[in-house]
């Protein structure tokens, strides 16, 4: 055995390698199951205790000094492969890897944007967190307006009121009192909602308003700028149609439909069997926020129009579930990629 020993120490201090392979090799030679090493292990046991006490530590110091020069061979060898692994063929083809792709909502918001910017319009922002002036107020609701109560607002402060905007609306607000016309803004923004999140409605969405003031601005001026719009966002042959509505800071005010894509204006399950789709509310400025805003009404009009974006998007590519907009499920975001 003590001879054994000894030829194995000489074995493993002349060992040496310029691979990993074969110190993998060397490893199993020596202490793999069949290893030399360990069918030395095996007979150890059958020694007395004498015996025992004589060849353990000789035994022992072999097993250290193979695991210590299995250890040294690899490190040694593995940060040779590190500072080589830079070099590479440029010539080979790359790898293609995974790409994000734009939320539908961005893709939406971002399209409409693009759209009023042809026009002239320019993008106003402002804050989520509001008073009531700005939200309410300045905008003709009346205190006893039922959007004031709490099941539709989130109400942060009492006294003043601060909560959250129901509206971008606050921005038109704010770009009157701080502005003087002609004023071309589209303003885009996040707003907030006390309801019921289901597949139709939710607490959180996103609406685009857009506000043009100026000298001698009329209904008809906008009707043209929202048949433009449609027919840029749904197609040439757009139709669309005003039907009479109620708006505190409009008047007259008006609910706009274009016309089905799916049916043609035929009627189908999409369009509920009318032909026609609602995707905004519009109308004139009221002279009494105009005078709010500090804007004189006796020489200038305006026309407001806004539309929910997560709308747009059911419209556009028949998403009918609202609360897929915000699960961020991978599957049914990667299938806007192409759109963007």
């Amino acid at each position: 055995m003590k001879n054994k020993i000894s030829e194995l120490l000489d074995h493993v201090e002349k060992f040496t390698s310029e691979k990993l392979e074969q110190v993998e090799e060397f490893r199993i030679g020596m202490l793999g199951k069949k290893g030399e090493i360990t069918r030395l292990f095996e007979q150890f046991k059958a020694f007395t205790s004498e015996q025992k006490r004589e060849l353990g530590k000789d035994l022992n110091e072999l097993k250290t000094k193979t695991l210590e020069k299995i250890n040294s061979f690899r490190e040694l060898l593995e940060k040779s492969q590190e500072k080589t692994s830079g070099i590479f063929d440029m010539t080979m083809p790359a790898n293609s890897e995974p790409v994000g792709t734009r939320h539908p909502i961005s893709i939406m918001k971002n399209k409409t944007v693009e759209i009023f910017k042809r026009l002239g319009y320019v993008i106003a922002e402002g804050p989520e967190i509001e008073d009531d002036r700005h939200v309410f107020g300045a905008l003709n609701f009346p205190p006893e307006h039922p959007a004031r109560d709490m099941q539709d607002t989130f109400f942060i402060e009492k006294n003043p009121d601060i909560l959250l905007r129901t509206h971008t609306s606050s921005m038109q607000v704010r770009a009157m009192e701080q502005t003087k016309p002609p004023i071309r803004i589209i303003c885009p923004g996040r707003v907030f909602r006390n309801e019921a999140i289901s597949a139709r409605a939710h607490c959180i969405f996103h609406q685009i308003e857009g506000l043009y003031i100026d000298e001698n601005v009329s209904f008809a001026d906008l009707k043209q700028t929202l048949l433009y719009f449609a027919r840029e966002m749904f197609g040439k042959d757009t139709q669309i149609r005003l039907r009479p509505s109620y708006f505190p800071f409009t008047e007259p005010s008006a609910e706009m439909d274009v016309s089905c894509k799916i049916c043609g204006g035929k009627g189908c399950n999409i369009c509920k069997g009318t032909g026609w789709l609602e995707i905004m509310g519009c109308g004139m400025v009221d002279p009494n926020v105009l005078e709010s805003c500090g804007i004189d009404s006796e020489k200038y009009t305006g026309f407001a129009f806004g539309m929910g974006v997560e709308r747009l998007a059911m419209l556009k590519w028949q998403v009918r579930d609202l609360r897929l907009y915000f699960e961020n499920d991978i599957r049914f975001l990667q299938q806007f990629g192409s759109v963007i």
